[in-house]
């Protein structure tokens, strides 16, 4: 269900968006792999680093799909990036305000900031990266000698 269910999610939420059924299945696998690497390493770390670490690798993937399939990033980073956003936490926060735990809506909502400021953080890593990284033609020419005196 780990990798059926952010699949199945983050496809339903590119539909939502209209984004063309030709990214379809590149954004359920972006969004599951992300989600895979989130609950894998949630189990040894807080769950702000494994967001951070999730959204590394939905970031980094919609890069390289970016430049092969010549789309813009949104395309696959909104969509990929869905199945880590805090909603829940958000909500208990909320819910927890409306019926006066405020102790319990401080933790919740400080768990929430966490998890979005870590994804936040794995955006900007990535993004950071200049766009010629992320293409083949770059690496043959740095392999080869070419481009050095540019």
């Amino acid at each position: 269900m780990n990798v059926v269910c952010p699949f199945i999610g983050t496809i339903a939420y590119a539909v939502l968006f209209n984004v063309p059924k030709r990214y379809y299945l590149s954004c359920g696998m972006t969004g599951t792999a992300g989600w895979l690497v989130f609950a894998l390493s949630g189990a040894y770390t807080s769950s702000a680093v494994a967001a951070f670490l999730g959204a590394l690798v939905v970031v980094l993937i919609s890069r390289m799909l970016t430049v092969k399939m010549k789309c813009p990033i949104t395309v696959f980073l909104v969509s990929g990036i869905f199945p880590l956003v805090p909603g829940a936490g958000i909500y208990y926060t909320a819910y927890y305000l409306v019926t006066n735990q405020l102790s319990l809506a401080a933790q919740k909502g400080l768990d929430s900031i966490k998890i979005a400021f870590g994804i936040v953080l794995g955006i900007v890593f990535i993004v950071s990266v200049p766009r010629e990284f992320f293409q083949v033609r770059y690496w043959k020419e740095r392999r080869t000698g070419k481009g050095w005196s540019k």
